[in-house]
């Protein structure tokens, strides 16, 4: 059996998976992300510790069968561009600093100054909560943390260092960071230069479906597995995802809603947009690519919410779907973190626009649903104008459970939504990549065989009052941002 661990933004997943794919047991265990200051988004590392040590110890426990001595391998997934400074074994010098953070703005400008022939190597647009902004940051805020670190690592990165005592890093984590040049596919060591920072700091990169180390003693004993297990590099979640749903070839959109929302296509070159507002990143096979739009705000915005309405989440749907599509003119601006895809705007703030008294707290409740939705669509949008077309979409994630919430994406996209089987994605792939370095399969395309079916399909139903929603919401972010 093989072992996928994906360390998320707000939780942690593990997933015990068979050979042929099918998922054994999972779990899960959540921790909270700190905001000590506006604009501000951390972890604390011993919370994601203590949460992955319960995650895999309720995956691997059962009172009937020891699945702890079936485990042959461990792969990692994880929430991509935060930054982890740490020393040689992995004990943290500050928080993370995570992809929700936009801190950074001001250094944006040390890569303005790059020259256009740098900044394309990038091949992304520059956006805050990327590393190699946060670390500028650091490098500036935080002198004495920045020059006593011996790694600035990935999540995921540190969770494998924490395993195995082996620092390294991969393609799909690394073409994230605003450090990575992805014709080069190596870090961009120049822009690390002209940007002043240390390039000790940046691990060796091996291919996501590597061993990178094996699990130590101590590590095995706090987590209930066999010490020696070999470890994958793993990839990034995105990466991992579109992995575990066997989605590597072009032709096919995924939307996944988490946290935060990607649309991503896999793409077989390294075509850029030539406008810098999508991504582009290494896909977790060699020579693999994928085209990203990437929003800040979904579940993020939509949790806020929720409690600031104190509502549970089945009173979210039950008062949301009690009014009427529209919300009798109000509107919800989802950007309580900035936003990146297509406005690419750090600074951009969220608002409930043309509240009356009719409102009552289930258009509250809706109008957001409706302003993700729309913030989607835009980006949608955004990624097809960039020349990433496809024959289907589909939806994935564990924020797109609810069938009425499914429903209403179709309606604001108008296109219908093909239903992925697996809500676990990351962790999903994460363990195939531990399989592939294992040798149970020979690459990454040999698991395509293995991926889940799509459940069904749900149809867009015309809604003239959702489509004046959405002109209204079009024209409000030009006029409040």
């Amino acid at each position: 059996m093989l072992l996928g661990i994906d360390l998320g933004t707000g939780s942690v997943k593990a997933a015990l998976l068979e050979t042929d794919g099918s998922i054994v047991r999972q779990s899960s265990a959540r921790y909270k992300v700190a905001t000590p200051q506006a604009n501000w988004a951390e972890s604390n590392l011993a919370d994601w510790w203590v949460a992955v040590e319960k995650a895999v110890r309720e995956t691997v426990t059962d009172h009937s069968v020891n699945y702890s001595a079936k485990v042959q391998a461990i792969g990692l997934s994880g929430q991509m561009h935060g930054l982890v400074l740490c020393t040689a074994d992995g004990e943290a010098l500050r928080p993370a600093i995570l992809w929700a953070d936009t801190r950074s703005s001001p250094e944006l400008a040390a890569y303005r100054s790059l020259s256009k022939e740098q900044r394309q190597t990038l091949a992304n647009p520059l956006t805050t909560g990327m590393a190699g902004p946060s670390l500028l940051w650091l490098k500036r805020h935080e002198t004495a943390t920045y020059h006593a670190a011996d790694w600035a690592l990935q999540p995921k990165d540190w969770l494998r260092l924490r395993l195995c005592g082996e620092a390294a890093s991969e393609p799909s984590d690394a073409s994230a960071t605003l450090l990575y040049d992805l014709f080069a596919d190596n870090w961009a060591f120049e822009i690390i230069a002209a940007l002043g920072l240390r390039k000790e700091l940046l691990p060796r990169l091996i291919p996501s479906g590597a061993v990178a180390g094996y699990l130590s003693a101590e590590a095995a004993k706090e987590l209930g597995l066999p010490a020696g297990l070999p470890v994958a590099a793993g990839a990034a979640d995105t990466a991992a995802a579109m992995l575990g749903s066997g989605l590597l070839k072009p032709g096919v959109m995924q939307l996944t809603i988490g946290s935060g929302a990607q649309i991503v296509v896999a793409k077989n070159n390294a075509l850029a947009d030539p406008k810098l507002i999508t991504h582009l990143y290494r896909a977790a096979a060699p020579r693999r690519y994928y085209a990203m739009a990437a929003l800040q705000n979904a579940g993020v915005a939509l949790e806020w919410q929720r409690k600031i309405l104190g509502l549970t989440w089945p009173e979210v749907y039950q008062e949301a779907w009690a009014v009427p599509a529209g919300c009798e003119g109000l509107s919800f601006l989802p950007y309580l973190t900035g936003e990146r895809t297509p406005h690419l705007n750090p600074q951009a703030r969220g608002a409930w626009v043309g509240l009356g008294l009719v409102h009552q707290r289930g258009h509250l409740a809706r109008a957001a649903l409706e302003g993700v939705a729309f913030s989607i669509r835009e980006a949608l949008a955004a990624l097809e104008q960039a020349g990433n077309q496809a024959t289907e979409l589909r939806l994935a994630g564990g924020g797109t459970l609810e069938p009425g919430w499914r429903q209403l994406l179709a309606d604001v996209l108008e296109r219908p939504l093909l239903i992925s089987s697996i809500a676990d994605a990351s962790a999903r792939g994460a363990a195939l990549l531990a399989g592939i370095a294992l040798g149970i399969y020979q690459d990454a395309f040999e698991t395509l065989s293995l991926a889940p079916k799509t459940q069904a399909v749900i149809e867009p139903e015309p809604n003239p009052a959702l489509k004046e929603a959405w002109l209204r919401f079009r024209s409000l972010y030009p006029r409040l941002n």
